[in-house]
Parts: C-alpha cells; structure tokens; sequence
C-alpha cells in the first residue's frame, strides 16, 4: 500500500513557487568546552617527567561524529530518507517513496565562517542557506555543521521542509539530535534497507480505483490539477491574490502594510535574545504573562521599525499577528501530550493585535495583554492553520488546494506569524555538549514578508525573524529594536 502525503502535507508542498520556499528549521549554538578532554592513550610529561592527562582542548563535536549521530536518530525520523514522487496527471496526492540513493553526506553539510565569526556572520550564512530551494530529487531537508564562532563555539543549522513535519510522530531533525541530559543515547543499531518503489503504472491504477467512488473528483482534478495542465498553477496563483484584496476590503482584514507584500525567495535572518528571569519580573509586575511581555516587544519592534521606515510618519494603530492558542490556554498543549519543544507546526492558533500606534510602553503592555485575552475566546480569530478543502478525499485538486490554503490564511488576515514556545524548553545536549541557545527558523509563506519566533530556552527568550530581503532590507536592526523595547519596559517594571 502506497503511503500518500496527507493533503495537509501535500498541501505545502505544491505551495513551493516562484515566491516562496516553505522551510523552516533550527540554529542550536553548543558550547565546545563541555565535553572536551583527553582521548584514549592522549598523555602529557609533566614538570617531573611524570604522564599526565592532556589538557588539550578538543572540540567534542566534529563532522564525523554528528554525521554518525544523525544515522543513529533517523529511525525517528523516517521522512528524512524519503523523497516525494508525484502522481502522473495529478490523479492523486503524491507518495513517500525511499530513496535507493540515499546518501546522508549529501544532506549533512560542513561550513565555516571567517575566525572570530560573529552573529552577523552567522546570520548571513543563514540567510544564504534559507534563501536556496531543497533538492526535490532527494529528502527534503539538510543540516550544516558550522565552524568559527567567536570563543570558539560551533552552531548546528537545520533545514527542513514544511510537508516533513507532522506532529510527534515526524518531528524536526534538530529535536531528533537532542538528549535531554549529557548522557548521548544510543539508539539500537538498524540496517536500513531502502523498500522498492511503485510503479508508474500501480501509482497510477491506484489513484484510478480511489477515483471510481468520485467520478466527478477526478474530471475536476484533471482540468484543475497539478499534472499536466500546469498552467493552472499561475492562473490560479494569480487569482487567489486577486481574490485576496477582494477579501481584504470585504472582511475584518489586517491593515494594509508591506509586510503582506513579497517579491523574491532570497531571505533575511537576525537573531536577539533577553533575560527571561527580567521579563517574568515585568510580567509579574503589571499582573499579565510572560508571553504577552514577548508580545509587547515585538509590537516595540514593529513600531520601531515602521518609524524606521518613514521617520515622518505615524505609525498604523496596530499590526496584526497570528500566535499559538496554547499560549492563552496551556490545555491546549497539554492535551497534545507533547514536550515543549522549539518546532512548534499544525496546532491551533488565533489572530490578534499589537496596538503599534501606542508610544507609551506600559499601556502597550497592558493592551496587548487585553487583545490576547479577548481574542483568544472568539471563534472568529481562531485558526487551525492552512488545510486542503477536502481532506477526506484521495486526490487533491491543485486549484481546490491552493484556494482553501488562500482562505485559511486570508479569510482571518494577519500581517505576521509569529511562532512562540508555550513552556519554557528544558536543557538539551548534543552528543553530550551542552546546546547554549536554540532558535527557531520559523517558515515564510508568500504573501507574507516577515516571520517571528520565540523560544524559552536557557532562561532566555530567543527571538528569531526571518524576512523577504526584497521588502526588509533593514532587518538586522530588529535585533537592536528587541533590546531597545526590552529596555523600555524593564524600566517600567
């Protein structure tokens, strides 16, 4: 029996265009000092000429050994040695198939940065990597090992496509890789054999016979799929932008910004981060939350960078953002059953408002908070997130797909996404050395033009944006704005 993509999945993965690159993925930064030592038989004469224990320092991470690591974990992760193949005309969703051609030293990458690289370095090889398109002829992901960090730390960074990602079940490589104390696990040894492909023809029957039962599915799915007609997929694009300013007038649309514009596939990213003991301290003194403090800088950021912009003018009243449900109510992700963790994808979420024309810090706070409390109960600004119009059906017409995605995204209209850790995550270790920062790479879907995560880790709050570098050009001075709002409402606390 084949193993489709489910039309969620199969949903992001047509959604791969001209302008935009559904990936996401993680930057875990390890300290080299931890682990480091003397290797089996390593010695050292002392003043007496007596042998002593090498105090050499050793980097306790290194290519071989994290590509060894990998090996070990992918039987937690089964999408990464797969490859999607698609089914011929569009008749149905495409299939996992394993890649007889599997070569894991393809995927894993070694980098370096000009010694001592610092964060701006390391944000624009960053930048580099997220702005390339995943090689569909192979598993959708790839990870690099990056050398030359200033006090001589290593970064680990993960890319992975969005279809990849589902739930517990098929969790991002970068949780893969992590223990959660400096013990490695090692996981039993498995010869992994490649299955053998369907056929053409048995995909294509296959598709067929789910078809029978839905005769006029399948004349649908033929003059609006993702086959043959593959002019459909522009003409269709064209439309649901068209559509969406329609929308945008019509409903409770956010307001109008360059943040719903995108141009290109090349990217931005910057990192920051914040003392999160100062900012439960501000939370607690203004009687709200951590997550709304994060949220208040953010809004900080947005009405920084928009002065930024055009000085002279006044900033919009607000900017509208999407955001997890578990952070207004945590049973959410409790009856997820889920560790908190920095990939956080498919979970419920609602749309709100960050009050950005607001120049006073602590009413700025204090409305932020009241919006998220407010809109978190109202049906109409919760989200589910994109999902195809007809999950129930064995074939998804590209058109159908395309324009149900297009109303989960627009019919509730945001500015940005933000993607924010519910839980502080607790310490992780690869290959026994200590991760000192986790940030997540949150994904940017067209017409979208920035993206914002937040993860507690580390008793910081790591805030990471990733933009379209051909509307945001500025986007390294959001790290100075996260500080610069950080600040702001210290002093008020």
């Amino acid at each position: 029996m084949v193993n489709r993509l489910s039309p969620r999945d199969a949903m992001y993965y047509f959604l791969d265009d001209a302008r935009s690159t559904t990936h996401l993925g993680a930057l875990l930064v390890v300290d080299p000092c931890a682990g480091e030592g003397t290797k089996a038989g390593d010695t050292a004469t002392g003043e007496n000429g007596s042998a002593s224990a090498s105090v050499s320092r050793r980097p306790a991470i290194d290519y071989q050994s994290l590509v060894s690591l990998v090996e070990n974990r992918l039987q937690r992760a089964p999408r990464y040695r797969q490859v999607v193949r698609e089914v011929t005309l569009g008749l149905a969703r495409p299939v996992w198939v394993d890649d007889r051609d599997f070569d894991i030293n393809f995927h894993i990458r070694r980098s370096g940065l000009p010694r001592p690289g610092g964060p701006t370095d390391l944000a624009e090889l960053i930048s580099r990597v997220m702005s390339r398109p995943l090689d569909r002829t192979r598993p959708l992901w790839e990870m690099y090992l990056i050398e030359g960090l200033a006090d001589g730390r290593l970064a680990i960074l993960t890319k992975s496509h969005r279809c990849l990602i589902d739930g517990p079940e098929h969790p991002e490589i970068s949780e893969v890789i992590c223990d959660d104390t400096d013990t490695p696990e090692s996981l039993p040894e498995e010869l992994w054999m490649p299955g053998s492909p369907p056929g053409t023809t048995s995909l294509v029957i296959g598709a067929l016979a789910e078809a029978m039962a839905r005769p006029g599915d399948l004349v649908e799915t033929m003059v609006h799929g993702n086959g043959l007609v593959s002019e459909v997929r522009s003409v269709v694009g064209n439309t649901v932008r068209r559509f969406g300013d329609v929308v945008g007038q019509l409903t409770d649309s956010a307001p109008r910004s360059p943040l719903n514009n995108s141009g290109t596939t090349t990217r931005t990213f910057t990192t920051a981060s914040v003392p999160r003991r100062d900012c439960a301290k501000i939370a607690e003194h203004h009687n709200c939350t951590v997550t709304d403090v994060e949220l208040a800088i953010i809004s900080g950021v947005m009405r920084r960078w928009m002065l930024s912009v055009d000085p002279a003018a006044v900033p919009a009243d607000t900017v509208r953002v999407v955001i997890p449900l578990s952070t207004r109510d945590p049973g959410v992700e409790v009856a997820a059953e889920s560790e908190p963790g920095w990939i956080s994808v498919g979970k419920p979420s609602f749309v709100t408002d960050l009050p950005v024309g607001e120049s006073n810090p602590t009413v700025r706070l204090a409305q932020v908070a009241g919006l998220a409390d407010r809109y978190a109960q109202s049906s109409r600004r919760m989200s589910t997130g994109p999902s195809p119009l007809f999950p129930e059906l064995g074939m998804v017409p590209f058109a159908d797909i395309s324009s149900r995605a297009f109303r989960s995204l627009d019919s509730r209209s945001y500015n940005v996404p933000v993607a924010m850790s519910t839980a502080p995550v607790a310490d992780r270790f690869v290959l026994g050395v200590p991760v000192r920062e986790v940030f997540y790479i949150p994904v940017l879907v067209s017409p979208r033009a920035l993206a914002v995560s937040v993860v507690e880790y580390g008793d910081r709050l790591q805030f990471a944006f990733m933009a379209d570098r051909g509307v945001i050009r500025d986007l390294p001075d959001m790290a100075d704005y996260v500080a610069e709002s950080f600040e702001e409402l210290l002093v008020t606390g």
